[in-house]
This record gives structure tokens, C-alpha cells and sequence, in this order.
């Protein structure tokens, strides 16, 4: 592969990886914000106990962060085939991305509600606030840091899992680097989609850390 045509894959590859990264990530912070909400308003008597709802949602998040993303991948063929019309490419791989995303950053949100101070939930009740204020007004903003720290680390992990997906037709840097690199033994090109990763996930985690801590001092 000369240098023209390796700039050539890297585009299209890097155009892959970032369709499917965008469109899991995009899913995954609505669905997994409001699972992660529910999953903690239903575990504190504060807010709304619910053991029922908490368990089910609980359940479903247990059960999807059990399964290695690679058996995840082949579990949901058929739901990726029905959604989508097809198993292979990069739409087709946002899927099981998607659905891997969402519980993963449900946890991670519910840990960052968790870590809110009780005492200035109970103060709002105290002063006749509602639920719905309460999520707006206090968890949403007084964990925002701890939210866009989760989403850091859950874009970052999509990456990852987007590599793992690209060994299976999904397309991506992940592909780019088994095909050339492993499987023709090119190791420039294995160097450089490994290089072009890196740079990824070090711009997200730096800007990620940035915005949370001029979140946090606000």
C-alpha cells in the first residue's frame, strides 16, 4: 500500500469510526441518562423507592455488561439486521455499540447522581421542591462534572469497542489495522491506526478533564 492510497483507507476508515462512535454515543447519553436517573431515584427513599423498578432496570444493565462486547456483537445479528437491513458496515455495528454504551454509562451516571451531597436534596425538600425540580434544578447540575466525566470514559471505551467491531464487517480504524496490518503483515500500517488512536483518546480525555473541572469550580 502506497502513501496515497494508505491516507485514502485512514480517511474512509476514520469516517467509519467516527459514524458509528456518533451515533452510539449520541444514544447512549439520552437512554443512558435516563436509566441512570432511574436507576438511582429508585434505590433512595429521598426521591422515589421503588424496589421493583429499580431491580428490573438493575437487571438489565447486569445482564448486558456480563456479555463480552465481542458475543454481544453476534447475539444481536438479528436485531441489527431488522433495525438497520443489514450486519455488516458501520450502521450496522452502531447497534451492538449502542447497546453496550447505554448500560455501561448508566452505571457510571448513577455513581455520579450517588455522589451528590443528600444534604442539599433534603434541604429542596424541605423547601417544598418537587421531584422534577429536584432532578433539574440540583442532581442534574450538582453532578454534571461527574456526567461529562462519564461520558468521557464511555466515548473512550466506545472506541474501543468500535475496533472489536470492525473485526466483524463493521468497518473503522479497527478493520483498517486487521486487514493491512495483522493479516498482511504491514506493520506501518498496524503503527499508524495504533498512533492515530492514541491521539484520539488523549484529545478526548484532556478535553473531557478540562470541561469538568471548569464545571466543577462553577
Amino acid at each position: 500500500m502506497n502513501t496515497s492510497e494508505l491516507i485514502e483507507a485512514l480517511w474512509v476508515a476514520s469516517r467509519e469510526t467516527l459514524q458509528m462512535v456518533g451515533i452510539a454515543i449520541v444514544f447512549a447519553i439520552i437512554a443512558g441518562l435516563i436509566l441512570g436517573l432511574i436507576l438511582y431515584i429508585t434505590s433512595t427513599p429521598l426521591l422515589y423507592k421503588n424496589k421493583i423498578i429499580n431491580v428490573i432496570a438493575g437487571f438489565f444493565v447486569n445482564v448486558i455488561r456480563s456479555i463480552p462486547f465481542v458475543i454481544l456483537l453476534v447475539l444481536l445479528v438479528p436485531v441489527t439486521s431488522m433495525l438497520v437491513g443489514t450486519t455488516i458496515g458501520p450502521k450496522a455495528a452502531a447497534v451492538p455499540l449502542t447497546v453496550a454504551s447505554i448500560a455501561f454509562l448508566a452505571r457510571l451516571i448513577e455513581g455520579a447522581f450517588a455522589e451528590v451531597d443528600k444534604g442539599v436534596i433534603e434541604a429542596s425538600l424541605a423547601m417544598g421542591a418537587g421531584v422534577k425540580d429536584i432532578i433539574c434544578d440540583v442532581l442534574l447540575v450538582e453532578a454534571l462534572p461527574g456526567i461529562i466525566r462519564a461520558i468521557t470514559v464511555t466515548l473512550i471505551s466506545i472506541i474501543g469497542f468500535s475496533a472489536m467491531a470492525g473485526t466483524v464487517g463493521g468497518g473503522g480504524i479497527g478493520d483498517l489495522a486487521i486487514r493491512f496490518g495483522y493479516y498482511r503483515y504491514q506493520t506501518d500500517v498496524m503503527f499508524i491506526t495504533v498512533i492515530l488512536l492514541v491521539v484520539v483518546v488523549q484529545l478526548i480525555q484532556i478535553s473531557g478533564e478540562k470541561l469538568a473541572n471548569v464545571l466543577t469550580k462553577k
